[in-house]
């Protein structure tokens, strides 16, 4: 057990050499990235499209997934600048993938560097990848109880976004549980209420995105 622990403690830290050389970087060239973290299937692409089709924001993304490039093409046909990282069974992007996956990003030419990481509420909020902060998705069917559930997640994130809110009224989704679990393990985090599809919340998600690129640019280093 002893030999197993060290190892993975180990993998960790050298790890987060990778990631505070992104970090460095990014702060140098006034680049904001945020670490995107949420269930398969709770619109994190859709969230991203929509993102991208607004205009003034500079963006690129880094997509993960176990396989497939699906998501990617998604982006890409909106002319966004993607890069696909398939983990091949990984269950989240670590610092190294994502630092070598930035070389082929125009990166001086961004506002923002998104970072779709692999559909999972848990493996991924453990690892630092260099970004400014993560975001938990949730989507409404997945039910009221998840932030307490994953307490680590809805903790850590610097912003919290309930998606598919179109299908509140044909949920038992207890948003006032949800509103108070959030509160308390977070209460800095602002939380987006957003219907991807008609569009509804995206104004006020880009808003806040704006203004984290723009507070990243005014601390160039």
């Amino acid at each position: 057990m002893n030999k197993i622990v060290t190892l993975q403690q180990s993998v960790m830290a050298e790890d987060e050499k990778f990631a505070a050389a992104i970090k460095d970087r990014n702060a140098r060239m006034g680049l904001l990235m945020v670490n995107i973290i949420g269930s398969p299937g709770c619109g994190k692409t859709t969230l991203l499209e929509k993102t991208a089709l607004h205009a003034g924001l500079s963006m690129a993304v880094i997509e993960g997934d176990l396989a497939t490039d699906r998501d990617a093409e998604r982006l890409a046909r909106l002319g966004v600048p993607v890069v696909q990282i398939n983990t091949k069974g990984g269950c989240h992007l670590e610092a190294n993938v994502v630092e070598k996956a930035m070389e082929s990003l125009p990166l001086d030419t961004l506002d923002v560097l998104f970072i779709e990481n692999v559909g999972n509420l848990v493996c991924p909020a453990e690892f630092d990848l260099g970004e400014d902060f993560k975001v938990a998705v949730l989507s409404a069917p997945e039910g009221a109880d998840k932030p307490l559930k994953y307490p680590y997640l809805f903790t850590s994130a610097k912003a919290v976004l309930l998606t598919k809110t179109d299908l509140l009224p044909h949920l038992s989704f207890d948003m006032e549980m949800f509103a108070e679990d959030t509160r308390k393990l977070n209460p800095a985090a602002p939380v987006f209420h957003v219907d991807s599809l008609s569009g509804a919340g995206i104004d006020q998600w880009v808003g806040f995105i704006k203004l984290k690129a723009k507070e990243k640019k005014a601390n160039v280093r």
